[in-house]
C-alpha cells in the first residue's frame, strides 16, 4: 500500500470517528432535555424486566404464522377466537399461540411414540401420522370449546349482576355499561358490544350484526330483549318486569346447558384419545405373533394381513369420528332463538 493511500485511510477513519463524536454529543443533548427525562420516568416501573409468557406467545404467534402448514392451523384457530375476543387483537393472538403451543406440546410425543413403534411398516406409519394430523382439529376444538364454557358460565354471574343494576339504574343500556367496566372477564367484552349496539344510531341494524358475531345463542337472546325494552319499554306482568323475567329465562336455559356439556365432557373425557390406541397397538401385536408363531409372517406378508390392517384403521377413524359428533356440545350454533312477538306483545 502507497503511503499516499495509507493517509487517505488514515484521514477517512480520523473523519468518521469525529462525525461519531459529534453525534454522541447531540443526542446526549437531546437526551438530557426534561421532555426525553419525563418520559423516561412515565417508562419506569412499567417496563418488565423479567421473562413474560404473554410477550412469549405474541413471538410464537408471528412465527407460526410463517411457518407453511402451520399457518392454516393458526388462521382457522384464529377465526373462531376473534368471535370470542371481539375486537382484541392481542388477546386472539395470545390465545391462538397458547392453544397451538398446548396441542403441539400433546402431539410430537404421540407423533415421536408413532414412528419408533412403527418405523418397519412405511405405510402404517404413513397413515397413522395422517389420521394423528386430523386429530389435531378435534384437539384445538375441545380447546375453544373449553373457553366458550368458561365464557357460559361468566354468563351467570354477569346477567346476576344485570338483574341487580337493572334495579338500581332502571334502564337497560346503564345497567349493561355498568356491569361491563370489569376488563378482567371476557363477558365484559361482549357486554360493552350490546351496549354499543344499544346506543347506536341504527341500533336494530346494528343487533343484525352482532347476531353474526355473537358466540352463542344465548347472548344473541339477551342482545335482543334489550334491544326491545330499550325501544318499546318495559312491562309489568304478575307485578314483575318482563325483562328480568326474560333474563331469568335465559339464566335457567343456560344453567340447563352448562349441566349437559359438563356431563358430555365427563363421559367423553379422553375417549378421542384413546380411540388411537388400536391403530398403535397393531406393529407391537405383528411383532409379537411373527416372534412366537413362525407362520403368520406369510400372512403379514401376503394381501390379507395388508387388509385387516387397514380395516383396524378405518374402524378406529370411524369410531373416532363418531365419537368427535356425539361430543359435539353445539357451541358453533349461530341459529337465532329470538321470539320478537312474544316480547313485544
Amino acid at each position: 500500500m502507497s503511503s499516499n493511500m495509507l493517509l487517505y485511510v488514515i484521514y477517512a477513519v480520523a473523519g468518521l470517528f469525529a462525525i461519531v463524536v459529534i453525534v454522541y454529543f447531540i443526542l446526549s443533548k437531546k437526551m438530557s432535555k426534561s421532555d426525553y427525562q419525563q418520559i423516561k420516568k412515565l417508562r419506569q416501573g412499567t417496563e418488565k424486566e423479567s421473562f413474560s409468557i404473554e410477550i412469549l406467545y405474541q413471538k410464537l404467534y408471528i412465527t407460526y404464522s410463517k411457518i407453511p402448514f402451520i399457518k392454516n392451523y393458526i388462521l382457522k384457530l384464529r377465526r373462531r377466537l376473534e368471535i370470542l375476543n371481539i375486537d382484541d387483537e392481542y388477546a386472539t393472538r395470545r390465545d391462538s399461540a397458547k392453544i397451538l403451543t398446548r396441542t403441539l406440546i400433546l402431539l410430537i410425543p404421540v407423533m415421536t411414540l408413532t414412528i419408533i413403534v412403527t418405523h418397519t411398516n412405511y405405510l402404517l406409519l404413513s397413515i397413522i401420522l395422517i389420521f394423528e394430523l386430523f386429530m389435531v382439529d378435534s384437539i384445538i376444538d375441545g380447546m375453544v370449546d373449553k373457553m366458550d364454557n368458561s365464557l357460559l358460565k361468566e354468563q351467570l354471574d354477569f346477567f346476576a349482576e344485570i338483574r341487580h343494576a337493572y334495579h338500581e339504574y332502571n334502564m337497560v343500556e346503564e345497567a349493561i355499561y355498568q356491569i361491563s367496566q370489569d376488563d378482567e372477564k371476557n363477558i365484559s367484552k361482549q357486554g360493552e358490544r350490546i351496549y354499543e349496539v344499544l346506543i347506536a344510531n341504527d341500533p336494530e341494524t346494528e343487533l343484525e350484526k352482532y347476531y353474526d358475531v355473537a358466540p352463542n345463542s344465548y347472548l344473541k337472546e339477551f342482545a335482543g330483549i334489550s334491544y326491545l325494552t330499550k325501544e318499546y319499554g318495559d312491562r309489568k306482568v304478575d307485578r314483575s318486569s318482563l325483562y328480568l323475567k326474560n333474563v331469568n329465562n335465559i339464566t335457567e336455559e343456560m344453567q340447563i346447558e352448562i349441566l349437559k356439556r359438563d356431563k358430555i365432557d365427563y363421559v367423553f373425557q379422553s375417549l378421542s384419545l384413546i380411540s388411537i390406541v388400536p391403530i398403535l397397538g397393531l406393529e407391537p401385536l405383528k411383532n409379537w405373533a411373527v416372534g412366537n408363531f413362525s407362520f403368520t409372517q406369510n400372512f403379514y406378508s401376503g394381501k390379507g394381513g395388508m387388509l385387516v390392517q387397514i380395516l383396524v384403521i378405518l374402524l378406529t377413524v370411524i369410531c373416532y369420528l363418531l365419537l368427535r359428533k356425539l361430543k359435539n356440545n353445539g357451541s358453533t350454533d349461530k341459529n337465532p332463538r329470538i321470539q320478537r312477538k312474544s316480547l313485544a306483545s
